[in-house]
């Protein structure tokens, strides 16, 4: 979807609202970063250009290397596959704006850029706590019901998982734009935010976000609700199963395969509580900021890292990656 395409759903859903065309078109925000902070600039940069690239690479990495070994054409690296484009998506919409803004004076984004940022944002994030959920509901069909597992996570089944994370998501995205756009915006505004996120935009409004702010509470925390329900389930469930096992070897290898995932959620699901689920103080903008930090650039990088680190599976399919191609 290109910045043409999503002004005309922008302009259109206006219309739909009666908000004037003038009033998108005249708004224009700056988004303030960390630029109170000037002698961090440069090392910021470098840092963030840094993870980054780590990000870009780890995640394209992983969808090479699970799409290139046969051995992991299985529905956990199914879901790990999109949990990484997620990821590289996610990185993506937001990284590149924050080190342009980190290395030149002029912060300004258009109100259609801002609200664009934040619907693709919007999507990555729902979708990527609904793939964490569908990859807890697949570690417990594996462990409990192994000689079903081929059965029950068919391909049919796990591409209904994926589509409905993705629906959902850019379902979300549209409900809260359209309570954002009831909101009016007048001129210049300052957003005490590196990126386009909901609480930072609707507080420069220039009327009374009360419904706006209420929405994107009741929707993530839904969202989070709905998630954790699953995923706290299913482990219970592999909890209950794991400590029948009469083998301490089958014990270690089963938690060792969901220590990984159980990382990546708390890490996640830990910092979106914190962002949309816990009321914010206008003193706490610092850690709001710190938190959109680890949730939008350092997350996508971690888990990548995470999940090859960890992952005996993964780190062989690298091996005999290496070795086919050094044979060659």
């Amino acid at each position: 979807m290109n910045l043409q395409y999503f002004s005309a759903i922008l302009y259109s859903t206006c219309q739909i609202l009666q908000i004037p065309e003038n009033q998108t078109s005249a708004v224009t925000f700056i988004l303030v970063g960390f630029s109170e902070y000037p002698d961090l600039q440069v090392p910021l940069f470098f840092l963030f250009l840094t993870t980054y690239t780590v990000t870009v690479l780890g995640n394209l990495g992983m969808i090479a290397i699970i799409r290139l070994s046969p051995k992991l054409h299985t529905p956990m690296y199914f879901f790990l596959s999109h949990l990484s484009f997620v990821d590289f998506c996610y990185s993506t919409v937001v990284t590149p704006k924050l080190l342009e803004n980190l290395i030149v004076e002029d912060r300004r984004i258009s109100f259609t850029g801002c609200v664009m940022q934040f619907f693709f944002a919007c999507i990555f994030a729902v979708t990527e706590t609904f793939m964490l959920a569908a990859m807890a509901y697949d570690r417990f069909v594996a462990v409990c019901n192994p000689l079903l597992y081929t059965v029950a996570m068919s391909p049919k089944l796990c591409w209904s998982l994926v589509a409905a994370s993705y629906s959902w998501s850019i379902t979300c995205s549209f409900i809260l734009i359209y309570f954002m756009l009831t909101l009016s915006f007048c001129g210049t505004k300052f957003i005490n935010n590196f990126v386009c996120e909901h609480d930072a935009i609707v507080a420069v409004s220039c009327s009374d976000p009360y419904i706006s702010q209420k929405v994107i509470f009741i929707v993530a925390t839904f969202n989070e609700l709905c998630s954790l329900m699953i995923i706290l389930t299913s482990y219970v469930f592999i909890v209950t199963t794991v400590m029948k096992m009469p083998a301490a070897g089958g014990r270690y290898k089963v938690f060792s395969t969901c220590a990984s995932h159980l990382t990546a959620i708390s890490i996640f699901d830990g910092t979106i509580l914190f962002l949309y689920c816990v009321p914010t103080t206008k003193s706490s903008w610092l850690l709001v900021k710190v938190a959109s930090v680890f949730y939008t650039v350092i997350i996508p990088m971690l888990n990548p890292l995470i999940y090859s680190l960890r992952n005996k599976d993964v780190k062989n399919a690298v091996r005999k990656l290496m070795i086919s191609h050094q044979s060659l």
